[in-house]
């Protein structure tokens, strides 16, 4: 008897089916039989079925005599043959990732479960992206105690990314509906309904491919014998419930429909003809009709509004609200503002609020407008259209200048009032290169701009230009500009494209660090040119700023150079720049007498014989670093060596503290020169110096105190946004009245704030200076960042929100001190404990007033403000005598 049984069934799909079993045969898990199910094929899938049992003993096929005309019937087929204690199904355009069969067996074994549920994902084949379904689903591991325990799962009504206890679905007849699609809707309802202990784990056990073409059930949303479909399957589900007296949870799986089911014809509906509109609401409207009010609690309020505009029967306003629910999610035309409340339209109801968007609280160059081309039309070589702007929120003021912004350039418009609180604009633009065209609205008063992008009816014809066609692009129809290729561009487009190969062959690293290392043998350093890098080139900031900023003003014979990454746009004034990685930079490397860095040149680059190096680095904090550190600690012996000779390049290392020596130093195996006079970067801090007025910049209102959360990265997650741990939802809803939250990510991190928040909190994460925003703030919110031993110089409240806390410290990055026992400042698990805390903060700053002397005397002790004066003076010693010569 093998350990299991996938059941793939296939109709018609000879081409992908052998890609499904073999992603089955190539399981961990040896011991195991493929169903091939085929619901009567009229193709090669039995020939193809044939040779795959051929070739190896555990594939089994059996054919159906008449197709079924679903997926439900060749799943029962599985069921009623399969030969081993547990089962999993498999659609054939679909496969299961390597260790699905063997990670789910080990865990219903362990839990004893009915089920075991895990992570789907979809893989977009256009680009072999992988994207998570509902991953916060799936993002704890967990045994759950029937979905009483968690309505929210009826949004995981998949059939196959699970593993089933075959004896236990056998003995209670749970199985696939025949006469319907989305059976296994149905049929997760049932398994849910009698399901008394069941298992959810967070890794991926099934790919769901998706290709640019398909004619599946699934993505046949256009036809509106689907959606009858659909709505016979959530009628039949809210059955199941009652029928197994589980009417309670009748309107937790009634928002399933809402927040998944529905969407998937509410996304598209906008490029939908006004006809299909009104029969697809005559088909949705009588099940929308039973559903209570209290099934719409947390559903996106503009998917509220679609569907109140289904029961109203405006098909109309129904397609202008639908296209604001994907791509630029854009405002509506009008809204009323009553009572504290906002509401779509200008109908006042409960059904219509979308306060909670909070589109009208946003500052300015945030702030929601609407641009909806009219006429558009080919004048010449340009493109000219009626553009007609909707201020719902009154958010213009009375002074502005507008500009349409396309290719990097702006041309100036003259929006005319349009006699209704609107703006109508005749906009003429000459297309340059892909794009996606915005209006902007600059506000004289204090040179904010706000820019939002224009919306065109989906079925426009498209403008066809020389090199380009501008036209509706995606769901939600915005204007887009897309770059086209013409028989006479063609040749030039291959001239181009073998430039760029050969190009690119030429710059590849391992010619660059050939042809550096050939410099470095030939041509010595120069003594008077200084190579300047922060944060491995993400900005001009930090330890290297403050020496480059003293050694300008000493007038130090030195020329200059920064290294910053493609897209860094804030560097000094009048400073020289290379870009890091290209030819410039590796002969600025090449020919430097100074490299100053705070966090290390490229790796694999030597240091010049003669040239000096300056390691400032970038912080120091309870993580472990160096060798300690998750990626270094390993027993792989590259990585080790590389960074060992990388710390070799050092000559001089400017240590802060006593205690950032004690575990830099040995953790890094640096034995070189130590300049302990503190951190050049926190100068600023420690004299309360500030480069720019952040409030003003961040349009923080009067009055409003300023929380600055900076968290570190996860190792295992850098770029995911996991490092954003607390609700933000739920602090702007207790404190957006009193606070704004400026959200500092770490450089590593990629995390844009919902926009639903932005009201409250402000995205800092390219702001130039860190310690502006420090001295801008009122208080300090983070987790195990190193921010917080530079933050102790302002002697102003921290907290710390550390709900990963055993995670972080056992199993992700380590650390040296015990945070909850040295916090200078309550450490939180839990939003609600952050909430309470802020608003205790007085007091409760002043009952961590000991720990905070002793948190500040241990990580600061060294700053007196004048760390980059007395570095510079000891490492450039030799320029600076120079100079006074």
């Amino acid at each position: 008897m093998p350990d299991c049984t996938v059941v793939v069934i296939t109709y018609n799909d000879a081409a992908r089916l052998p890609r499904a079993v073999r992603s089955v045969l190539g399981q961990t898990l040896r011991d195991l039989e493929v169903l091939v199910c085929d619901d009567a094929s009229t193709d090669a899938t039995p020939d193809v079925a044939a040779r795959l049992a051929t070739e190896d003993p555990r594939v089994r096929y059996l054919r159906r005599d008449a197709n079924s005309g679903g997926c439900g019937a060749p799943r029962n087929d599985g069921i009623d043959a399969a030969a081993s204690p547990y089962v999993m199904f498999l659609d054939s355009d679909d496969e299961l990732p390597r260790h699905a069969c063997k990670s789910l067996l080990a865990e219903i074994e362990r839990t004893g479960a009915d089920f075991v549920s895990g992570q789907i994902s979809r893989l977009f084949e256009s680009s072999g992206r992988l994207r998570r379904y509902y991953p916060s689903l799936f993002a704890r591991r967990r045994v759950v105690g029937g979905i009483g325990e968690d309505p929210e799962l009826f949004l995981d009504s998949f059939s196959t990314n699970k593993l089933y206890d075959l004896a236990w679905l056998r003995a209670r007849g749970l199985r696939f509906p025949e006469d319907i699609h989305y059976e296994d809707h149905v049929f997760a309802t049932g398994l849910y309904a009698l399901s008394r202990r069941f298992a959810v784990v967070p890794w991926t056990v099934y790919h769901w491919r998706r290709p640019t073409s398909n004619r599946s059930i699934s993505l046949s949303v256009g036809d509106l014998g689907n959606v009858r479909q659909r709505v016979i399957a959530a009628r039949m589900s809210d059955d199941v419930l009652r029928e197994h007296g589980l009417a309670d949870l009748v309107p937790a799986r009634q928002r399933r429909f809402l927040r998944q089911d529905l969407r998937v014809y509410l996304n598209p509906l906008p490029a939908r003809d006004l006809v299909w509109v009104k029969e697809f609401a005559a088909v949705v409207r009588p099940y929308l009709e039973g559903i209570p009010e209290e099934s719409y609690e947390g559903l996106d309020p503009l998917a509220r509004v679609c569907c109140h505009l289904i029961l109203d029967d405006r098909a109309d306003d129904l397609r202008v609200a639908a296209a604001s629910l994907t791509g630029a999610r854009a405002a509506p035309r009008a809204a009323v503002q009553l009572d504290g409340r906002t509401y779509w339209g200008t109908t006042v109801k409960p059904g219509m609020d979308i306060t909670g968007l909070r589109l009208a609280e946003l500052p300015y160059g945030d702030s929601r407008l609407r641009h909806e081309v009219g006429e558009l039309s080919r004048d010449g070589d340009r493109v000219r259209m009626t553009v007609r702007t909707y201020d719902p929120f009154g958010a213009l003021p009375l002074d502005w200048r507008a500009f349409l912004e396309a290719g990097g350039e702006r041309v100036p418009i003259r929006p005319e009032p349009s006699g209704d609180g609107g703006y109508v604009s005749e906009v003429v633009f000459r297309p340059k290169g892909r794009c996606e065209p915005r209006i902007g609205f600059t506000r004289l008063s204090d040179g904010h701009t706000t820019t939002d992008p224009l919306l065109v009816d989906p079925n426009a014809a498209p403008v066809v230009l020389p090199g380009c066609v501008v036209g509706p692009e995606g769901c939600a129809a915005y204007l887009s500009v897309r770059t086209r290729r013409t028989p006479r561009a063609l040749p030039r487009a291959v001239a181009r494209r073998a430039r760029r190969e050969l190009g690119r062959r030429l710059a590849a690293p391992r010619m660059k660090l050939r042809a550096y290392r050939a410099l470095i043998r030939v041509l010595p350093p120069r003594r008077d040119l200084a190579l300047f890098e922060s944060d491995v080139g993400k900005g001009c900031t930090g330890s290297p700023r403050a020496i480059y900023e003293e050694l300008l003003r000493r007038g130090a014979p030195i020329r200059m150079v920064w290294s910053v990454a493609p897209g860094v746009r804030h560097v000094p004034e009048g400073a020289a720049v290379v870009r890091r990685g290209s030819w410039r930079h590796v002969w600025a490397m090449a020919r430097a007498g100074v490299w100053v860095d705070s966090h290390g040149f490229p790796l694999d680059y030597p240091k010049p014989r003669g040239t000096r190096y300056l390691q400032t680095w970038h912080g120091q904090g309870i993580k472990s670093i160096g060798f300690d550190a998750p990626d270094l600690r390993s027993d792989f012996e590259g990585p080790r060596r590389q960074w060992r000779a990388a710390v070799a390049r050092w000559d001089a290392l400017v240590s802060p503290s006593a205690e950032f020596s004690r575990l830099f130093l040995p953790s890094n195996g640096y034995t070189g020169t130590v300049y302990r006079y503190g951190t050049p970067r926190c100068d600023a801090l420690v004299r309360g110096e500030s480069t720019g007025d952040v409030r003003e910049r961040l349009e923080i209102p009067a009055g409003r105190k300023v929380l600055l959360y900076a968290p570190t990265y996860r190792d295992r997650d850098k770029g995911g946004g996991r490092s954003v741990r607390v609700d933000l939802e739920r602090l702007a809803e207790e404190l957006a009245d009193e606070w704004v939250l400026v959200l500092r990510t770490h450089p590593v991190e990629r995390y844009e704030p919902p926009e639903h928040v932005r009201h409250f909190v402000r995205s800092a994460a390219a702001y130039p200076e860190i310690n502006d925003l420090m001295l801008a703030s009122d208080a300090l919110l983070t987790d195990y960042s190193s921010v917080m031993c530079d933050y102790a110089l302002t002697g102003r409240p921290m907290l710390f929100f550390v709900d990963d806390w055993d995670d972080y410290r056992l199993s992700e990055r380590g650390v040296y001190h015990d945070l909850p026992a040295i916090a200078p400042g309550p450490c939180v698990t839990t939003t609600e404990e952050l909430i309470a805390a802020l608003r205790d903060l007085p007091a409760g700053h002043e009952r961590h007033a000991a720990r905070y002397a002793a948190f500040r005397e241990l990580w600061c002790a060294d700053e007196r403000g004048d760390a980059a004066s007395r570095v510079v003076e000891d490492f450039f010693a030799a320029h600076l005598g120079r100079a006074a010569r």
